[in-house]
């Protein structure tokens, strides 16, 4: 089998954690468990810099060309004098509205080596393994209309539309639904129904579509109960299934209770399975070339590129068992030291290889 990866190394640490995250994948095909073609382009702000744009027409047809797509970060504080409407990223929500992904999938899942580096206390995190799935094309981050005016007061004023239709709210149940039914079998919906008549729409799809799924046990929370509970109680959560910002907040919130936000992947999919991958971090513009990024997200990464499009969930289970080998060696990097000593970006990247 050979697979065509587009790899986008992007802003900040990004090329960084893309390099370790590439040992891995050269790891794999020496193997001979799989073939892969690479590519590599610009996106964010390294494509204004080069471009002017932060998705250059090349970099969308490779992505359109490619079976799926490896992303580090985007975005830093050099471009923020720009227009928002050409900031970095603009790059990724342009891939995603262009790329039809529409499912995003965060998983928050604490390995039990960091369970003393959680915020919380281990009794209340040990074991949690959540996937929040998020609709990532839609919602108030893309409704129109949206801008700043100015008011029949002569003040200014912004706005935003949240808007969702039926069949937005139909594809990315459905999506959480089919998960759930690999999983333990239970899904909470967030929403705001009681105040947002989009949300009121969104939980009258869920119920509807639920009626599929008879072997899928459903609830309904109000995003606001939803982060509290996520701290209260987190290990109640299974699947849950949210609006784009609810999703978008709810997922960093849950990412912290794992110890590290260094340490969680993320899959963005379209409906043939098709996706971009990438960790939840960001570009850490602070710590971008210093060599003490932490790799393992970006590695876990690949980990979810085989599980969900390439469709091999044996090396994906490889890739996930050798980080967890490295994590029983005692390696951490800084941000998940917990008082052990810390290794750099690339060190850990040639430790999860050794590992494989």
């Amino acid at each position: 089998m050979s697979a065509r990866l587009l790899i986008l190394p992007g802003d900040g640490i990004g090329p960084e954690i893309v390099a370790e995250a590439r040992k891995v994948l050269d790891a794999l095909a020496a193997d001979g468990g799989i073939d892969f073609e690479l590519e590599t382009a610009l996106v964010g702000g390294a494509a204004i810099d080069v471009e002017g744009v932060p998705l250059p027409p090349s970099t969308l047809e490779a992505a359109r060309a490619a079976d799926a797509i490896l992303l580090g970060a985007v975005g830093g504080p050099r471009w923020e004098h720009l227009d928002i409407a050409i900031r970095p990223e603009k790059g990724l929500l342009g891939l995603r509205r262009e790329l039809g992904l529409f499912a995003n999938l965060r998983p928050a899942l604490l390995y039990p080596q960091l369970a003393a580096a959680s915020s919380l206390k281990a009794e209340v995190v040990a074991g949690l393994d959540i996937l929040i799935v998020r609709e990532l094309t839609g919602g108030i981050y893309f409704g129109q209309p949206r801008g700043i005016r100015t008011n029949d007061r002569g003040e200014r004023e912004g706005f935003n539309t949240l808007v969702y239709s039926e069949s937005e709210i139909e594809r990315i149940a459905r999506a959480a639904f089919d998960i759930a039914m690999k999983r333990d079998h239970r899904l909470c919906s967030v929403d705001k129904a009681n105040v947002l008549e989009a949300t009121e729409l969104w939980r009258e799809v869920v119920n509807r579509v639920a009626a599929d799924y008879p072997d899928v046990v459903v609830s309904h929370m109000y995003v606001d109960n939803a982060a509290m509970q996520l701290v209260r109680a987190p290990k109640q959560f299974d699947v849950i299934v949210t609006t784009n910002m609810f999703g978008d907040i709810l997922s960093d919130q849950a990412a912290m209770l794992t110890g590290s936000i260094g340490m969680l992947p993320s899959a963005s999919l379209d409906a043939g399975a098709k996706g971009l991958y990438e960790p939840i971090h960001g570009s850490a513009p602070d710590i971008a070339g210093q060599g003490v990024a932490n790799p393992l997200a970006t590695i876990l990464s690949v980990a979810m590129m085989l599980r969900y499009t390439l469709g091999r969930p044996e090396l994906a289970a490889r890739v996930e068992e050798a980080v967890s080998r490295v994590l029983d060696q005692g390696l951490r990097t800084a941000d998940i030291t917990a008082g052990a000593a810390a290794v750099g970006t690339a060190a850990m990247g040639d430790a999860v290889v050794a590992a494989l």
